[in-house]
């Protein structure tokens, strides 16, 4: 009784609360008339318009009334999905979780009208008997329930847009996905078909821009969402072009609120992926904007352009380079390093001018890039090592001799001659030499000895390889072993 009870108390406070959501997302659906054609049609019934607003709540609420075995079913689904795992399974979460779901019947309730509109939105587009009178309702209270990017109105607002654009019942369709290095069945030379490939509808497609065009029209919370649309459907090359997403974004690349634009910086990659020239072109436009969140914003996908843009994305790099915030130029100073991909040379240049940067960060950042450098060039001819040694900065000293350490434990040659030039150059290298001894005690003083011509050259792994090869060819393999883990090492992160 007490379990029956509590089961009844909280399916009416959600089913009022349904209703009063029905209500209102209705409302806001239906302030832009007359609502759009329904994509499939039975031609043996005519297509009849609803009479008003009004007359459309008043059916939408008679529906929710009429088929409560339905709202009973999808909410007992949403409350076993939602609730705390529960260790006897045999328990009854309304009995058991009443509190929880009684703070909670909000989330519960928007659950539960998404998955309301599912409903009317598949029998709507059912090929074989479509419910135009469930299409009205559905395309109105999708418009209505998009308030904004967060929640359900994301990604549960994009599958029932996108089902509209292809015209297919939402759930029903899917595509083949391509197997991926991480699986089992990947095979790096197979050439996979696409496989029931989405399809764009010509008369989904007019439903789909209406609703989008509803969008862009409206407040600053529902462009967001907009954009979090166009996001997802950048997955879906068959759709960008019908629905017109490149346009939409040009415009919204001039939106007068910045986070419309900040969100934009996050589908560039999936834009120039699917046609270089026009992602190009939104890129330029995010650029010219002198916003502080949307130069950040740019910085942090600066990475992404550089592979998909190569050279062209230079002009971004150069002109965050000379931007005055901290942040920005942090993240520049570590995306610098991609520069190797592109241009050796330009790559080189700007590690010599940023080891001279003002700002202590932008030094730290560099040193994970010296490791490269020094595979490039074993001579140091730009001399980057003394000058960050000297760097007064005593998070880059440190970095500096785990760097010089690691090369100690792999290429005695190569840490030779840069000991060597620190001390022509007259660094202090009395913490260096402490922090040697520390990992090994009589390593410092070898190399010091060495320095003064006392001793011969301390062998490292590089020179113990050589000779173990020589006099006994079984420990090649192990220390071959030794020196690849250290080589790793060496690449240690920021």
């Amino acid at each position: 009784m007490t379990m029956n009870k509590s089961r009844s108390e909280i399916s009416q406070v959600v089913f009022e609360k349904v209703a009063t959501l029905l209500v209102e997302a209705l409302e806001r659906g239906t302030k832009s008339w007359p609502l759009p054609s329904p994509p499939i049609i039975d031609t043996d019934f005519p297509v009849i318009q609803p009479i008003s607003p009004q007359d459309l709540i008043e059916q939408g609420l008679g529906l929710l009334s009429a088929d409560r075995g339905m709202f009973e079913y999808k909410l007992n689904s949403i409350v076993d999905l939602v609730v705390p795992h529960r260790m006897n399974l045999t328990d009854d979460p309304y009995l058991v979780h009443q509190k929880w779901l009684g703070k909670r019947t909000n989330m519960v309730a928007e659950r539960l009208i998404f998955s309301i509109n599912t409903e009317w939105l598949a029998s709507a587009l059912d090929p074989n008997a479509p419910d135009t009178t469930r299409w009205w309702l559905s395309i109105a209270l999708l418009n209505g329930l998009s308030i904004g990017p967060f929640g359900q109105p994301i990604h549960q607002g994009y599958h029932l847009l996108e089902s509209i654009a292809i015209g297919e019942r939402p759930g029903s369709w899917h595509t083949q996905p391509r197997a991926g290095p991480h699986q089992v069945d990947w095979d790096p030379n197979a050439v996979v078909p696409r496989i029931m490939g989405v399809t764009a509808h010509e008369f989904g497609i007019e439903a789909g821009k209406w609703l989008l065009q509803e969008l862009e029209t409206s407040n600053a919370e529902r462009r967001r969402l907009l954009v979090e649309w166009i996001r997802l459907l950048m997955e879906r090359p068959e759709l960008v072009e019908p629905l017109g997403l490149f346009e939409i974004l040009a415009r919204l690349c001039e939106d007068m609120d910045v986070q419309v634009a900040v969100q934009i910086s996050r589908c560039l990659a999936k834009a120039i992926d699917y046609d270089k020239t026009s992602g190009h072109e939104l890129a330029k436009l995010l650029m010219q904007r002198n916003e502080l969140m949307i130069r950040r914003a740019m910085a942090d996908v600066l990475t992404r352009l550089f592979r998909r843009l190569g050279d062209d994305a230079l002009p971004f790099y150069y002109q965050l380079k000379e931007d005055s915030d901290p942040d920005i130029l942090a993240v520049v100073s570590t995306t610098s390093a991609d520069l190797r991909f592109l241009n050796g040379n330009i790559w080189v240049e700007n590690l010599v001018e940023l080891s001279k940067h003002d700002l202590p960060v932008v030094r730290r950042n560099l040193v994970p890039s010296l490791r490269e450098y020094f595979v490039r060039f074993p001579d140091d001819r730009h001399k980057l090592l003394p000058v960050m040694w000297q760097d007064g900065d005593e998070v880059v000293r440190t970095r500096m001799r785990e760097l010089l350490i690691k090369m100690s434990d792999i290429s005695s040659t190569q840490f030779s001659s840069r000991i060597t030039d620190l001390e022509q150059y007259g660094c202090d290298l009395s913490a260096l030499w402490r922090l040697m001894d520390a990992r090994c005690e009589g390593s410092a003083q070898a190399w010091k000895d060495w320095l003064s011509g006392e001793a011969d050259m301390p062998r490292t792994t590089e020179t113990l390889l050589h000779v173990s090869t020589m006099e006994a060819p079984e420990t090649l393999p192990k220390l071959t072993e030794a020196l690849e883990t250290l080589d790793k090492e060496l690449d240690f992160d920021d």
